[in-house]
């Protein structure tokens, strides 16, 4: 196998998200679980948690460090949000890990990484949450690196992880280097996705989605824009809430990279091809998706 499928939006729409009709409520549009960062990168969390809202899901919880849960609670008051044990430097700890277990399986989707700065408590509380009764779980920044120490972990949620790196991270995943996955970087994408045995995309200018069996999806046409600060928070955050809707794992990952691009694409001709906001996405996520995802009939 050594083709990828582009990801267009008549490819996709050959592929179908599962349908929302107006007569359905929020609980049929699932819920997500958003595990924060700490104060100095609160933002992300933010952007990641309105973008799984943007994308259909129908309710949001976020687990916070103690500190920041109050905080958090005022600026996405569309969240609940649960308070956890956290470390002297304010990002969550891994004992927190215990006390999100029952929102986890109560969830849809669940996404970590987005902000953390703490490689090591990230990488560990990610451990712990792979090991508890839950949902498919997006991982994204530094909460990946935990899985490269301990792999073997990370199996018991096979086929139900979407990893999402850029090429520095992938290095770190795969123990290439960045110049060897600039390279190759499906091969690269190819080896992190069977050894992690999740879905893997890789960000850049042509982005990639791999299935942990080999499978591969391509799109072309990258944006300056959308290399901003918080741009893969958002994307991070639009999987999660295509997977709470029921998408599955590769699908969501498709989609999402679809949608987010097109995001970027309709700012770029508004705003000009630089300079736009990774919060500006977000107000044009729902209807790039409306466009995309009309409910049937």
């Amino acid at each position: 196998m050594t083709h990828e499928a582009e990801i267009t939006a008549q490819a996709l729409r050959a592929w179908p998200l599962p349908s929302v009709s107006d007569e359905s409520d929020k609980d049929a549009r699932g819920r997500v679980f958003v595990v924060a960062a700490g104060a100095e990168v609160a933002g992300a969390t933010l952007l990641t948690a309105v973008a799984a809202l943007r994308a259909g899901a129908g309710k949001l919880q976020i687990g916070a460090p103690r500190s920041l849960a109050t905080a958090l609670a005022l600026a996405v008051p569309e969240a609940r949000v649960i308070p956890g044990a956290e470390t002297a430097d304010g990002e969550l700890s891994p004992e927190a890990a215990e006390t999100f277990a029952r929102s986890l399986a109560r969830s849809g989707a669940a996404v970590i990484g987005p902000g953390m700065l703490d490689e090591a408590a990230a990488g560990e509380l990610t451990l712990r949450l792979l090991q508890t009764d839950g949902p498919a779980l997006v991982v994204d920044a530094a909460a990946m690196l935990g899985l490269a120490r301990d792999p073997g972990r990370a199996h018991r949620r096979a086929g139900e992880m979407v990893l999402t790196p850029h090429a520095g991270e992938m290095a770190a995943l795969t123990g290439c280097s960045k110049a060897e996955v600039a390279a190759e970087p499906l091969a690269a994408a190819r080896a992190a996705a069977a050894r992690f045995k999740a879905v893997v995309v890789l960000k850049g200018a042509t982005t990639l989605v791999v299935s942990p069996d080999g499978k591969a999806w391509r799109r072309d046409g990258g944006q300056a824009g959308l290399a901003t600060s918080g741009s893969g928070d958002v994307l991070a955050g639009v999987i999660a809430g295509l997977l709470a809707r029921g998408a599955a794992p590769a699908q969501a990952a498709a989609w999402a990279v679809l949608l987010h691009a097109e995001a970027g694409a309709r700012l770029r001709r508004r705003l000009g091809r630089v300079g736009f906001l990774a919060r500006e996405l977000l107000d044009e996520l729902a209807p790039t998706l409306d466009a995309l995802d009309r409910p049937v009939a």
